[in-house]
């Protein structure tokens, strides 16, 4: 039994928001209690004691959009790559890696793109992997990895007909094959999504066999009108219809799935979005670097559409991104007084409700019966810090490095700024080895 105490307490929990001096008791996998330090620590003498230093303990934060492939790209010059527009960065720097991922430079992502999720204070990642030069086995290599490290991860692959059929049809089965031995598990810790890359790389053809596959076991998890060449590819190549009308036509949406960026839809678009239930998950960071605009996320909440925020893999670190979707959107819409709403509502209610569906526990809370994701931050007070102002410290304050331990379903992970569940010089070690691999492969040298 663990009793998180000494610190202060956000529980994003309506009956209870907020313990000036407060703990957390957990038994097993999930919360029994949430209350007054004093009377837990009488309560549970027998607990181990996991000291906040004053700090804040709170939900682990949720990345609803994240790519693991691009784990090894930090510092990575590929020669010839100057991309002038989205596609060419696809086609220069993204694709070119992910054609030469084998299985272990897939773990090695998997290990990093993990590692630094951890130490940010995220506890939930919902993955979308491509490695087309080595399909099968790719999401149970990355799953295996998530079991080792202790992270709770929702898995997909990019289904794409961009290399062939024979990729295509190794993408779909390797979603499938995923997507039934995750549902027939119940330790809350791995789900399954169906992946799809946009509708630019998949035909008419491929969206029916990605359906078919399905057959109803999960939600899809599709990159939409990221850039215009979606829009373009929908409207010149496909009958003049728009990729979310695509969609709808090959039974793709729906409650369970998750659409990216979704930057070009027109209002028609996202009258489908809501009329099927189907969610969002922005990725402000990766839109701007990539130059291909900002999302009517106003729109969206404007509409009832439920939003979801995640990173591209741009950053790990959920609390930037927050700050970040908060000043595009002023920028984009020219008013210093809209989105704070829905920048909390998205990474403190969406994101955590899209776990919770996924995963059949409780995510994103600290109340008696959830799952014990607790994370603490190190953040020293000196403005007025309570319940009236959570937010806008979260918002100014805080950032994934303040983040100190990281408990993830009842199991200390990284504590006071040290991994404690597995040896991280042996895995920085063994990933160091394979990102050298693929460098040299991508640039015809030796690292």
């Amino acid at each position: 039994m663990l009793l998180v105490a000494n610190g202060r307490v956000i529980t994003r929990d309506a009956d209870t928001p907020y313990l000036e001096h407060g703990a957390v008791a957990i038994d097993g996998e999930k919360i029994v209690e949430v209350g007054p330090e004093a009377e837990l620590a009488e309560k549970y003498t027998g607990a181990e004691y996991v000291d906040a230093h004053g700090g804040v303990i709170m939900p682990g934060l949720v990345n609803c959009h994240t790519h693991i492939y691009s784990g090894l790209a930090r510092g990575l010059s590929i020669k010839g790559c100057n991309p002038t527009n989205f596609l060419e960065n696809l086609e220069q720097q993204w694709w070119k890696i992910d054609d030469n991922l084998t299985l272990d430079g897939t773990r090695a992502s998997a290990y990093a793109t993990v590692l630094d999720s951890i130490r940010d204070g995220v506890t939930t990642i919902f993955d979308h992997h491509a490695s087309f030069c080595e399909i099968p086995g790719s999401l149970f290599a990355i799953k295996d990895v998530c079991e080792e490290t202790g992270i709770r991860a929702c898995l997909c692959y990019e289904t794409s007909d961009r290399r062939g059929p024979e990729k295509r049809d190794q993408a779909i089965a390797e979603n499938a094959e995923f997507a039934q031995w995750a549902s027939q598990q119940d330790s809350g810790m791995i789900a399954a999504m169906f992946g799809g890359h946009a509708t630019f790389t998949l035909s008419d053809e491929t969206m029916d066999k990605m359906a078919e596959a399905n057959n109803g076991l999960t939600g899809f998890h599709i990159h939409v009108c990221e850039g215009m060449n979606d829009v373009w590819d929908s409207r010149q190549k496909r009958g003049g219809i728009s990729p979310i009308e695509r969609l709808l036509q090959h039974d793709l949406l729906g409650p369970r799935t998750m659409l990216g960026h979704c930057i070009h839809v027109t209002p028609a678009e996202m009258d489908i979005i809501k009329e099927t239930g189907t969610h969002i998950v922005n990725n402000p960071e990766s839109n701007m670097g990539n130059a291909v605009g900002c999302a009517p996320v106003l729109e969206f909440f404007r509409r009832g559409i439920p939003v979801h925020m995640g990173t591209d893999a741009y950053t790990h670190d959920m609390l930037e991104s927050l700050k970040v979707f908060l000043i595009i959107q002023r920028h984009n819409a020219a008013m210093p007084n809209v989105g704070w709403v829905e920048a909390m509502t998205m990474l403190f209610q969406n994101n955590p409700a899209m776990a919770s569906e996924y995963f059949g526990r409780r995510i994103g809370v600290l109340a008696p019966g959830a799952a014990a994701d607790v994370i603490v931050m190190d953040y020293p007070v000196f403005t007025p810090f309570s319940d009236e102002n959570i937010d806008g410290h979260m918002l100014f304050g805080m950032m994934g490095k303040n983040c100190r331990t990281t408990i993830v379903n009842g199991k200390v992970l990284y504590r006071d700024r040290e991994f404690v569940a597995f040896d991280e010089e042996r895995i920085n070690a063994w990933t160091l080895e394979q990102s050298k691999l693929l460098w040299g492969t991508l640039n015809e040298r030796t690292y």
